[in-house]
């Protein structure tokens, strides 16, 4: 039990009243649908104009891989140079980012191995393929019929603690009986959920909610999905991938607060 005290600090911030609490009014789009105003592109080739090609803004989308891509895109070469993000100019602590995804046909890169693959990263520390900064997992395994957004990814310089059923598999909230993560690993898996869209061309709705360095929470579709507690780092860039696969991303918004927000009000 000793090694878990810091677990008795947790819990009580999942159960306090929520009172007034500091924010700016409303959301705020972070892309406006037409240039990319208070972002910047990177891919791994440092190729700036093959950059503004991977991601191409249609009709107030970011259109990663469109048409102007084979239906196959160096699947069968490892340099990989299309992996990237497209970020904020701006660093963020507290905030709740919404946005919209859908994936489409074409595939690239790696994606023998990683299927529909894409992902945002948040409290990005560097800009470098791939960054230091905690990762909401975007993925589609078609050969399985797994969905594995919302999935956590802990990369190098970055810890967080982390909830799971009894088996490791999934993740589990400490209050229905989630356990500490016994063998650390990479990649934490959301919970189990059929409500999602895969490969039918329809939107799903995405919510990251993150306090800084207390705690982040993954939602897909209005379903809390998945969660981390006393995150290193706490604060950083935003930045959204370009991986294996055609996605389309929209509406992106955020909304900023000036103190923490017991997570229960999210919950």
């Amino acid at each position: 039990m000793k090694k878990y005290c810091w677990l008795l600090t947790l819990l009580p911030l999942l159960a306090i009243k929520v009172e007034s609490f500091g924010q700016t009014k409303g959301f705020k789009p972070l892309f406006n649908g037409k240039d990319f105003s208070g972002w910047y592109l990177k891919i791994k080739s440092d190729n700036d104009s093959l950059a503004q090609e991977v991601f191409a803004i249609d009709n107030g989308t970011v259109h990663v891989f469109n048409e102007s891509f084979p239906d196959q895109y160096e699947t069968d070469i490892k340099t990989h140079n299309t992996h990237g993000l497209f970020y904020t100019d701006k660093e963020y602590s507290r905030y709740i980012l919404k946005f919209e995804y859908k994936w489409g046909s074409r595939v690239a890169n790696n994606f023998k191995a990683w299927q529909y693959d894409a992902g945002v990263y948040y409290h990005v520390t560097d800009d470098k393929i791939w960054p230091t900064g905690i990762e909401y997992q975007i993925r589609y395994d078609h050969t399985k019929e797994n969905n594995h957004t919302g999935d956590l990814i802990r990369p190098k310089g970055v810890t967080y603690n982390w909830f799971c059923t009894e088996d490791g598999k999934f993740y589990l909230h400490p209050n229905d009986g989630g356990i500490p993560e016994v063998k650390k690993h990479w990649m934490h898996r959301a919970k189990q959920t059929n409500n999602y869209h895969a490969l039918d061309g329809q939107w799903n709705n995405c919510e990251i909610i993150v306090m800084g360095d207390k705690y982040a929470i993954h939602k897909l579709n209005g379903e809390v999905v998945n969660m981390a507690f006393n995150l290193n780092p706490a604060k950083g860039i935003i930045g959204f991938q370009s991986e294996t696969a055609e996605i389309f991303y929209r509406n992106i918004e955020i909304m900023e607060f000036k103190k923490d927000i017991p997570a229960k009000k999210f919950l």
